[in-house]
């Protein structure tokens, strides 16, 4: 591998898509920054760009964080040109931020089929435990934890592995676990309208185990209700009830 500068290998978009010179030798990075400005469209950690997103970019973006990653570990005094270990460690770093921890960033959303609910099913149910990865916007190491889902369905149903694959897509973000759990509330209830939601997470940061204060025991837990569940306490009562049934089982 090279020893010079990446700056000017990073990927860019220079087939038409700006004129000029000073255009064709920008990152892709800062053409898709532009066209999010442009649009007043966020993106914020924990946001989605997918959509935004045109053909090819996101190769080219794979590329371009591959660069970057390269200059961190030149940054830190890694000897990328003769180390085995590292010989291939940022292509390794941006595959596994782009298509793996931070997918759901940049993939767009599992498709998800809803049904009609023809038999007016109205008895409350849970899903759970669901296993959920996600990781520390401050300082980008790993969330690992469970969900509970508990659904009071309304007029739309959707199958359960449903719930598992939207939870891997919104938690497969830089998060802090309170704007989490609301994302994930958000985007259950746009999929099936229940008439009650209740979602329990409970996760261990690594950013207080693994560094910091270094508490090894240490997890956090937390709980958003909506609907039903949150105007009715004998509702939300059994719905803890049974999450504590759920994780008895697996204890």
């Amino acid at each position: 591998m090279s020893g010079s500068s990446s700056a000017s290998s990073a990927p860019v978009l220079g087939n038409g898509a700006l004129n000029g010179s000073a255009a064709a030798a920008r990152p892709i990075s800062a053409l898709i920054r532009q066209r999010l400005q442009a649009a007043g469209v966020p993106f914020l950690a924990n946001d989605n760009v997918a959509d935004h997103l045109r053909d090819g970019e996101l190769e080219l973006l794979e590329r371009e964080v591959t660069e970057r990653v390269r200059d961190l570990l030149r940054s830190l005094l890694i000897d990328i040109d003769n180390d085995h270990n590292t010989e291939e460690t940022p292509e390794r770093v941006a595959r596994m931020y782009l298509h793996e921890v931070f997918k759901g960033r940049y993939h767009p959303q599992p498709k998800i089929a809803s049904f009609p609910n023809v038999k007016q099913l109205d008895e409350i149910y849970t899903v759970g435990p669901i296993t959920v990865r996600s990781a520390c916007s401050h300082h980008l190491v790993p969330i690992l934890g469970h969900c509970w889902i508990g659904i009071k369905p309304g007029q739309r149903v959707i199958g359960l592995s449903k719930f598992t694959r939207v939870a891997d897509w919104v938690f497969s973000r830089p998060h802090i676990q309170e704007e989490a759990v609301m994302i994930l509330a958000d985007e259950i209830e746009r999929l099936c309208e229940p008439l009650g939601l209740a979602i329990l997470v409970k996760a261990q940061h690594y950013c207080m185990k693994w560094r910091g204060v270094k508490e090894l025991q240490t997890s956090m837990v937390n709980s958003i209700v909506r609907g039903d569940f949150r105007h009715d306490p004998a509702l939300k009562a059994e719905f803890f009830e049974l999450v504590k049934q759920q994780e008895a089982q697996y204890s």
